[in-house]
């Protein structure tokens, strides 16, 4: 009912469209920055500064408008991905679209939220441990608060109008603040659910919008600990197969039996931590959040991840590292926005997901909020009530034909939300990808890459049923 009522709003304010000032920032990249309400709901009121970053077309004869891309997150910028899709992406990108990102309210230019100090945050993990312990419930909750409580007083202006929807209604106004008739979008991840929110919200305003990695829209919004217990399993999952390469291979960690020697290293670290001058550095909880990151990168870097275990067995390496906490911060605020989870059922929901997933749950479920699948202690305590929570429709109905993409070893959106998200759609068109790691245009940038690349430019779909294999 509300999203009917502030598209009234905002259309009697249709007028009030950013005026970018683009201006070179090296390596014929340009930036900006644009000028949007604080609360669309009062689009006269205060503003917020977004940040911008394009590089042009290069084939001006034959440019189609902007493609606007986000690589996820939530609590990711932009700038990294616009710079590699017009260096290293398609060429048939490069030629024929302005590429654009802004940074999402609350991130990197676009005035970052900040909760904890690193300090802060760092001393909440050296509580944390990979296994559960009769204490561990209670000082999950105590942190969740303690976090939550330090995002309002540091960022209590901005806490209420961080979340999707007001992501999505900023990018209509950047779309026309470029001159685009109508919206091409290419979003990963957590850019998936951009997409499919600004579907509904504008199915009218859509040229084409390719959405890999995608998330199910409504067990995101409206069902949470479903959603996220998915997360759970597919991590664990996806390590039990490198596990299971490690062994066929004779990798060098783990002298045959890497499982077991990965529950020895939690272990080790969480009776003896890493200290550095002092200070806490890592444990077993924080190794096994380092890790579940690397496993997004697929099968192609299982040699390496082999490698830093073996690193962080001589307490050493790329996964005895801190936590980054303005990153999750963001990631945090921004899904305890968009998200409505039942605090009666916490503590219930976290202990089946640390026996779903009995090698990694425990360890990021009952440390301070961190990612994605690990925000709940701190979201049903959450101290705001969001301005920008969108909880659906979410068919898109009026839509032109949106390509979603899927990796069916996906460690991070698994590849059934995937598949919901192509159903949900009412003109959804799946498309998967066979292979490990996260999203598929990263790990198949030649057919991934080229179909999704079609699609862009000339809006041609794969035959229903495709799948890749590279």
């Amino acid at each position: 009912m509300g999203v009917l009522l502030l598209a009234g709003v905002t259309s009697a304010h249709a007028s009030v469209v950013p005026v970018l000032s683009w201006v070179d920032c090296g390596d014929g990249f340009e930036c900006a920055t644009a000028e949007v309400p604080l609360d669309h709901r009062a689009p006269s009121g205060e503003k917020i500064e977004l940040g911008l970053t394009r590089k042009p077309a290069t084939d001006p004869s034959r440019r189609i408008g902007s493609l606007f891309v986000n690589p996820g997150g939530p609590g990711g910028g932009t700038d990294e991905t616009v710079r590699y899709l017009a260096t290293s992406g398609p060429a048939g990108l490069r030629e024929r679209f302005d590429i654009v990102g802004f940074d999402p309210r609350g991130v990197g230019r676009s005035r970052p939220l900040v909760c904890q100090t690193q300090d802060e945050y760092t001393q909440a993990w050296a509580r944390a441990s990979a296994r559960p312990n009769a204490h561990s419930f209670d000082n999950a909750l105590r942190d969740g608060k303690a976090f939550a409580d330090a995002c309002l007083k540091q960022s209590a202006k901005l806490l209420p109008f961080v979340g999707t929807e007001y992501v999505a209604r900023d990018m209509d106004l950047m779309r026309r603040a470029v001159g685009d008739a109508k919206l091409t979008y290419f979003g990963l991840s957590y850019g998936t659910y951009i997409g499919t929110v600004y579907a509904n919200l504008f199915p009218k305003n859509i040229r084409a919008l390719a959405l890999d990695g995608g998330y199910n829209p409504d067990t995101y919004a409206n069902r949470p600990y479903e959603y996220d217990l998915g997360q759970y399993v597919a991590i664990e999952s996806a390590l039990g197969r490198f596990f299971d390469w490690c062994v066929a291979t004779k990798c060098e960690f783990g002298d045959g039996d890497p499982r077991s020697a990965f529950v020895k290293l939690q272990n080790d670290l969480d009776r003896n931590p890493v200290v550095a001058e002092g200070k806490f550095v890592a444990n077993g909880a924080t190794l096994t959040y380092n890790l579940q990151s690397l496993l997004g990168f697929g099968d192609v870097w299982w040699w390496y991840v082999a490698q830093v275990l073996v690193d962080a067995q001589n307490r050493t390496g790329d996964l005895l590292v801190e936590p980054e906490v303005q990153f999750l911060s963001a990631n945090t605020a921004v899904e305890c926005a968009d998200r409505a989870f039942p605090q009666g059922q916490l503590k219930a929901r976290l202990a089946i997901a640390s026996r779903m997933a009995p090698i990694t749950g425990p360890a990021l479920a009952y440390a301070v909020p961190n990612y994605d699948h690990a925000h709940a202690t701190a979201c049903t305590q959450w101290p705001v009530k969001s301005q920008s929570r969108y909880s659906g429709p979410f068919s898109a109905a009026g839509a032109p034909p949106i390509l979603v993409v899927g990796n069916t070893g996906d460690p991070d959106t698994p590849y059934q939300d995937s598949v919901a998200l192509a159903s949900t759609l009412r003109s959804g068109h799946l498309l998967t990808y066979r292979g490990e790691g996260h999203t598929g245009f990263f790990r198949s940038e030649k057919c991934v890459g080229e179909k999704i690349t079609a699609y862009l430019t000339e809006r041609a779909l794969p035959s229903s049923g495709t799948f890749c294999d590279d």
